[in-house]
């Protein structure tokens, strides 16, 4: 059990994941000692330096929610992954632990034997996703070894899948760069950019946008975010009132506490974007080890904030219009009865902030903005149809808050509670389908989808 304990926090600990990777590909290229530590070193304290910022921003994110959630009087479930991850390993922490390992092995199987050579790196998600199995399959009746073989299998494929899906879309937003996305709000990612196909043709890129000399400090991404996101925050306090946000600055003025909250919000942002530059400048190269070496033609999947610096104003576009769908979501699921799913600002920026990138690289602007929407739309609705699964297990006041969760989750749920085993099973022999037909129907040695 403390073995497993072990090896579970290695590869639930992306840093880690990321810097074992490089050092494999390094020592593969045989690389001379000291640049197999830089090398491994790089990417561990990049990654390092990104969860970092994603912890300032989460941080500040959470007094805005809850000036949100008081200044408008709003009451319901908040999407929360850690939330309902923490809840559910008291129930199922083994089997969720056992579900990770043979996931990350099958994945590497998959990478090595068929054209979906995606290696997905961003062990937080995996182990999000090892919980949600575990919950789903566990509430259908699957147990023991084949509750985690079962598990571990649709983990391992969809690690693999995942990334393919859209990998086009994603050659589109790094400008060719050899990275896929690793993340599992990735099928809203891949929504936003085909939706941004369609809308934005003759919009131009949220890059292009032309600033006049007297707002050219405005291209200055840190700048920027901080001024957008104090009017966020100034607007929410001015709503909860002084009283309640003097409750939460524990004594500090109320509107210098939402100016400091906001500016600290944009200095995360800038932590991330150097721990993204710090990965890239390391991982990419110590990864063509792995390319050449081990898993011929191999793809780093990789976290969704590596794509910010691609297009930073569609950053803060996508948030804002991915928060506004969400909004809209809820009200509409107040309306018909529904429970009440109240927009997490962290899936919100995160997510809404990828599919907006994505939506931007498709249909520039317009893309940016109708594609982040209806992603923020989904993020209110799939959280809503996944709760009666997770209640099963009584997990009632939380809920996974990302796209590939709710799909996955809900598929599961459906076609388990009608068709039992048997449905679990046609599932993943479907995904078998997908994994071994491309490799019959194309001899090409390279990643599925992964060309220009």
């Amino acid at each position: 059990m403390n073995l497993l304990n072990f090896f579970k926090d290695i590869l639930s600990e992306p840093a880690f994941l990321m810097g074992l990777i490089a050092m494999v590909g390094l020592i593969a290229l045989r690389k001379p000692a000291h640049k197999v530590m830089t090398g491994t070193l790089g990417p561990i304290l990049g990654y390092l330096m990104l969860a970092a910022g994603a912890n300032v921003i989460v941080t500040n994110l959470e007094p805005l929610s809850q000036m949100i959630q008081h200044g408008f009087n709003i009451t319901g479930v908040v999407p929360n992954n850690e939330a309902i991850t923490s809840l559910a390993q008291e129930v199922l922490g083994v089997e969720t632990m056992s579900i990770l390992l043979v996931g990350l092995v099958f994945n590497l199987i998959i990478a090595r034997f068929t054209r979906y050579k995606y290696i997905f790196l961003t062990g937080h998600h995996s182990f999000f996703m090892a919980c949600l199995l575990s919950a789903t399959l566990g509430a259908i009746g699957f147990k023991g070894v084949l509750l985690v073989l079962s598990g571990g299998f649709i983990l391992g494929a969809w690690s693999a899948i995942s990334p393919a899906i859209g990998q086009k879309y994603t050659l589109q937003a790094t400008d060719g760069d050899e990275i896929a996305m690793g993340h599992f709000g990735s099928l809203g990612y891949y929504l936003s950019a085909f939706i941004g196909s369609l809308v934005g043709s003759d919009s131009k890129s949220t890059e292009d946008i032309e600033i006049p000399e007297k707002w050219s400090f405005l291209r200055n991404t840190t700048i920027s975010t901080a001024l957008t996101m104090v009017v966020f925050y100034l607007i929410a306090c001015f709503k909860a009132g002084p009283e309640f946000v003097g409750g939460l600055s524990q004594g500090q003025n109320p509107y210098i506490f939402a100016v400091v909250s906001a500016l600290s919000f944009a200095v995360g942002v800038a932590i991330v974007y150097s721990g993204v530059r710090m990965i890239l400048a390391d991982l990419i190269p110590a990864f063509e080890g792995i390319a050449t070496k081990l898993i011929p033609n191999s793809v780093p999947a990789v976290d969704c904030a590596v794509f910010f610096p691609y297009a930073p104003t569609a950053v803060i576009l996508g948030f804002a219009f991915s928060f506004l769908g969400g909004l809209i979501g809820m009200f509409i699921l107040g309306a018909i009865g529904g429970v009440l799913i109240i927009p997490g600002l962290v899936p919100h920026f995160f997510c809404g902030a990828t599919a907006g990138i994505y939506g931007n690289a498709t249909g520039g602007r317009r893309g940016a903005m109708v594609g982040a929407f209806v992603n923020g739309l989904f993020l209110a609705f799939l959280p809503a149809f996944l709760l009666p699964v997770l209640g099963q297990l009584g997990f009632s006041n939380t809920t996974f808050g990302d796209f590939d969760f709710g799909v996955i989750g809900i598929l599961l749920g459906k076609v388990g509670n009608s068709m039992g085993h048997l449905g679990v099973f046609v599932i993943m022999t479907a995904l078998l389908a997908a994994l071994i037909i491309p490799s019959f129907m194309s001899q090409k040695d390279t990643a599925i989808n992964n060309e220009q």
